[in-house]
């Protein structure tokens, strides 16, 4: 997802593709925006802060794992396998600092993960393969094509496309008991992956599974208030929706931030690969359900849940708001001027509060992680007010959007 696209002002987002793996020549401006000096002083900064921060979560790092989060009250680095849905955004993250950088170190330290993740192309136990590989080597990918990178990327491709039921009309997010197929929002992150292999192999296989995944995601997971359900549980044999629930949200009907992202960007994503309009007037629809919600705070950092208990002390997620702003950055180049500005200057001032003392880690402190105050699973009691991989991968794309935006 987005790694790959630069955008050229001039292009229209062409480039815009940033986690994917587009090339600048694939869009077509719309929107002339007007970034801040500012803000474009405080990326550079941030990228610099990034990749020293980094450098301190890299010698901790045992070498064959990968980071998930940080435990400040038991100084305890959380690492995961690579099998685990976050091992991808490590990886990223280094090579978009890299990109902004130039730090050898950082992109020999990718370089070293890639190895640890090569295996995982034939993993068909998991739908994150998109944020596990085309974020890692999707990035890779687009830095320094290579046939090695793109054949790990046609495997992942085919290993994800294997979780797809034609009954239901989408890709099995969790294995669960027979009676049941469960998909949940976060699965439009990974269908990126698809459509590249579409596109490199000219099989439209992967495309169609992709769009049909969407359309089925679009039809059964929002409410008429355009807010989404985290998790649908369809009859596998039929496709009859069974279940309409959460796991990471407050309550069944309340609306996860992170899962509103998630299908924002998702969305954006899908209309990006399609040029449908259905896809972009529904991220448009989820977009104004976040922006516009009574519970969305004025500095746009959301609560873990629009209608979590106890607002308004309930804890932010910065992970959120990282991807929220990464995914509107891309927006504004969809819509009409007017409208465009006010998704660009929304995620302007996510980027800004997330840059501040507030979010951003002080250098040498928060294990290495970038981002503070994320929220993984509040039921659970798991990652919660920690720093998340996934919370910076998308604020340092971001920051690179941003960059790219301007020109």
């Amino acid at each position: 997802m987005r790694q790959k696209h630069l955008y050229a002002k001039a292009l229209l987002i062409a480039s815009v593709c940033l986690g994917s793996a587009c090339s600048s020549s694939e869009r077509a401006q719309v929107n002339d925006l007007n970034p801040t000096q500012e803000v474009l002083t405080l990326a550079d900064s941030a990228f610099q802060d990034a990749a020293a921060q980094y450098k301190v979560l890299m010698a901790r790092l045992p070498e064959d794992k990968l980071p998930k989060t940080f435990h400040e009250e038991r100084d305890y680095l959380e690492t995961s396998d690579t099998e685990w849905w976050t091992s991808g955004f490590y990886p990223g993250t280094l090579l978009y600092l890299f990109e902004e950088t130039g730090d050898q170190v950082l992109y020999e330290e990718a370089m070293r993960v890639l190895t640890l993740l090569e295996k995982e192309q034939y993993n068909t136990s998991t739908h994150d393969l998109g944020f596990m590989m085309y974020d890692s080597y999707g990035n890779a990918n687009r830095i320094n094509p290579s046939p090695e990178y793109k054949q790990v990327l046609l495997n992942s491709a085919r290993s994800l496309a294997t979780r797809f039921n034609p009954a239901v009309g989408a890709i099995r997010s969790w294995d669960s008991k027979p009676e049941d197929f469960i998909v949940i929002i976060d699965n439009m992150m990974n269908l990126d992956l698809l459509f590249w292999a579409t596109k490199e192999t000219g099989d439209s296989t992967y495309y169609d599974i992709a769009v049909t995944h969407a359309n089925t995601t679009m039809q059964n997971h929002f409410r008429p208030d355009n807010s989404t359900y985290h998790v649908i549980n369809y009859n596998p044999t039929t496709g009859e929706v069974q279940e309409k629930k959460t796991a990471q949200g407050a309550a069944d009907e309340s609306a996860w931030a992170r899962g509103q992202a998630w299908g924002l960007y998702g969305f954006i994503d899908t209309y990006r690969e399609t040029k449908d309009e259905k896809y972009l007037q529904q991220a448009q629809r989820i977009a104004e359900f976040m922006l516009n919600h009574e519970n969305m705070p004025e500095d746009k950092i959301p609560y873990w849940d629009f209608h979590a208990p106890g607002i308004p002390d309930a804890l932010r997620d910065a992970s959120a708001a990282a991807i929220t702003a990464s995914a509107l950055l891309e927006l504004s180049q969809y819509v009409d001027q007017a409208k465009g500005q006010e998704y660009f200057n929304t995620a302007e001032t996510i980027i800004k509060n997330l840059s501040s003392d507030e979010y951003k880690a002080a250098p040498g402190t928060n294990g290495g992680f970038i981002l503070k105050r994320g929220v993984g699973h509040m039921p659970a009691g798991t990652e919660v007010d920690v720093p998340l991989t996934y919370g910076d991968y998308y604020y340092i794309e971001a920051l690179k959007r941003y960059k790219e935006l301007a020109g």
